[in-house]
């Protein structure tokens, strides 16, 4: 099927109640072709629940969800697995008493069961990606740093080929420097083709390596643009991004992007 040109998701008017307390209320986003798609906002805001509604972990209520131009009526686990989407949680979900190696061959699960056999090649794009994975490929997952586990997480739903990565706070209890080369490593995925929709807390981060953004609030859309512009948005500056956020907003578009 080709989609060249079409978006690779398509989010309307999303809704999603826990009981009687709406959590997501007419949510709406679309994530392009190869496009880095982020979702900021604070604690509560509705940012995980959105990442989990999409990824059919949690029944929407209402509105309408399309995947590389398929509707979705019924959003199930397995099914958008089998698509083409991956979700990298917040928990990071790994197996600690097993391998790296093993727990990135549990990524190729299903491409394995429909018949593909590329996961060793599809590993050594993995490690050539994450280095100090394939130094750890022997080590149990449950001995790694806390930046060596996200790099795990990531590798492993990279193993699946997905058209589209769903990343949950890629940065949470990670040190300044971890953050700094897992969001390298986000940007240069773009050149493998993947699309991605980041969920993060940290929006300076996360608008420094975005096209587009949204900024939810209490289950809402507040805002939405391309990335330097809302990481110049007053609003956004004063919430999100701190004392210093218009400096260093001014300083970034001075300087020329980095290669």
């Amino acid at each position: 099927m080709d989609n060249e040109g079409k978006p690779i998701l398509e989010v309307s008017s999303l809704c999603v109640s826990y009981g009687k307390v709406e959590a997501l209320h007419q949510a709406s986003l679309t994530v392009g072709a190869g496009q880095i798609v982020t979702v900021i906002g604070p604690n509560g805001a509705g940012k995980t629940t959105l990442l989990n509604a999409i990824m059919g972990l949690l029944p929407k209520t209402r509105g309408d969800i399309r995947f590389l131009g398929e509707p979705q009526p019924e959003i199930e686990v397995e099914r958008m697995v089998a698509g083409g989407m991956s979700l990298v949680p917040e928990s990071r979900a790994l197996f600690g008493g097993m391998s790296v190696a093993d727990n990135l061959q549990l990524g190729a699960f299903m491409r394995h069961r429909r018949g593909h056999r590329d996961h060793p090649e599809t590993m050594e794009q993995v490690f050539n990606i994450f280095p100090r994975l394939r130094e750890r490929r022997e080590q149990e997952a449950g001995t790694l740093s806390g930046g060596e586990r996200q790099m795990l997480a990531v590798g492993r739903a990279l193993m699946a080929k997905p058209r589209l990565l769903l990343l949950d706070e890629p940065s949470l209890g990670l040190a300044p420097l971890i953050v700094k080369e897992i969001f390298r490593v986000i940007a240069d995925l773009r050149q493998t083709g993947v699309a991605i929709l980041l969920v993060e807390q940290n929006a300076r981060a996360a608008l420094q390596v975005a096209d587009y953004g949204y900024v939810l609030e209490l289950g809402e859309i507040a805002l939405e643009g391309a990335a330097p512009e809302l990481a110049d948005d007053p609003k956004v500056i004063e919430s999100y991004l701190g004392l210093g956020g218009a400096a260093q907003a001014a300083s970034s578009r001075s300087k020329p992007a980095a290669s």
